[in-house]
């Protein structure tokens, strides 16, 4: 079966709990864009906390579509970005392992939002083991063919995951803290636990439990 769900930016353990049960990924490009959501940005486990990460738009405008929406071109949002990655889980399991390719594709030089989000995705993908397949809407359709499971716009930051039953916080191994920091993106989970995030997530999906 497909899902079709709109393309985040390194996504959260909410997300991937999500797409666990389908084969292929339909991303939703033909949208309108909105402000404020997970569609350019994701929190990482730091030092001091919780901390998001926010990709920097250029040139967007009112009613455009999210195949349509750049990244601002420098290299300074990318540099701050690997930084913050860096310095929160160079001291990780498996940040050694995963963290060249990681680095390779935030900073490939992507002129489109939609584009840098589906090569992170397939990264987190392969790296988890999840072989599925990714395509990107052609046309936007508010009424869904009835093989296609519509999860568009449900996983929002602005309601906390416990609002939703996508995902259960299912603590791990981190890097920092007394307290387990739930949902945050899925590298937090792979730079932790490696070969391992795949059962975590299994174990992390309510219907898997039930």
């Amino acid at each position: 079966m497909t899902v079709l769900i709109e393309p985040h930016y390194l996504p959260s353990l909410e997300y991937f709990c999500a797409l666990l049960p389908f084969r292929e990924i339909r991303l939703e490009g033909c949208e309108y864009f909105p402000k404020q959501t997970y569609r350019n940005r994701c929190y990482v486990n730091t030092a001091q906390g919780r901390k998001m990460l926010t990709v920097p738009l250029a040139g967007r405008s009112e009613k455009m579509l999210t195949r349509d929406v750049r990244v601002e071109g420098s290299r300074q949002w990318r540099n701050i970005h690997w930084r913050t990655i860096e310095s929160a889980y160079r001291k990780a399991p498996f940040f050694d392992h995963y963290s060249p390719e990681l680095k390779n594709i935030l900073f490939e030089g992507h002129d489109y939002l939609l584009e840098l989000n589906r090569d992170l995705l397939s990264f987190c993908l392969r790296s988890a083991g999840m072989g599925k397949s990714i395509s990107v809407s052609m046309s936007y359709e508010k009424e869904i063919e009835e093989v296609i499971f519509n999860l568009r716009s449900l996983i929002s930051d602005k309601k906390p995951f416990m609002a939703r039953n996508f995902y259960r916080a299912l603590p791990y191994y981190q890097v920092f803290g007394s307290e387990f920091v739930p949902n945050l993106s899925f590298i937090d989970l792979l730079l932790c636990e490696g070969p391992g995030s795949m059962a975590l997530l299994k174990a992390a999906l309510p219907e898997m439990n039930n």
